[in-house]
């Protein structure tokens, strides 16, 4: 797999990617989400690629106390091949030369399989709540 920033040409496929994943839900417009990152940072925006077509990202960010990671995807035909950790071992690296001491993770809960990935990655379940307030309505 080769890793690349993204691209805007990378859009559509990235929203058929992350669908495909289960990653959308009502509440996060997939379009919005992209739109925000390159907006925001758009280098810590990671595409994932395999003879030209989208199978995985990670998008990542830093607020200069922790590091974070959202939308980690590998297209299903694409699983068990060792990519999801290739590219969190990018992020791991380029937010370690960032002077970034901890990545923080938010699993929704009922996803085993994602969780069982990180913990086979050197995660840990953490004693803190994370809490939410939706600011924008999408």
């Amino acid at each position: 797999m080769q890793i690349r920033a993204y691209k805007p040409e990378d859009r559509e496929g990235i929203a058929a990617l992350w669908k495909q994943c289960n990653l959308t839900v009502a509440w996060n417009d997939p379009f919005k989400d992209i739109d925000r990152k390159i907006n925001d940072a758009s280098d810590r925006f990671l595409v994932g690629l395999m003879d030209d077509e989208i199978i995985a990202t990670a998008m990542y960010g830093y607020d200069g106390h922790r590091g974070s990671v959202n939308y980690l995807a590998v297209s299903p035909d694409h699983r068990n091949r060792g990519f999801a950790k290739q590219l969190m071992a990018c992020v791991a690296s380029t937010l370690t030369d960032m002077g970034c001491p901890k990545i923080n993770l938010m699993v929704r809960e009922t996803n085993l399989d994602v969780i069982r990935f990180y913990e086979s990655i050197g995660y840990k379940k953490e004693p803190v709540i994370v809490m939410g307030k939706r600011l924008i309505s999408d």
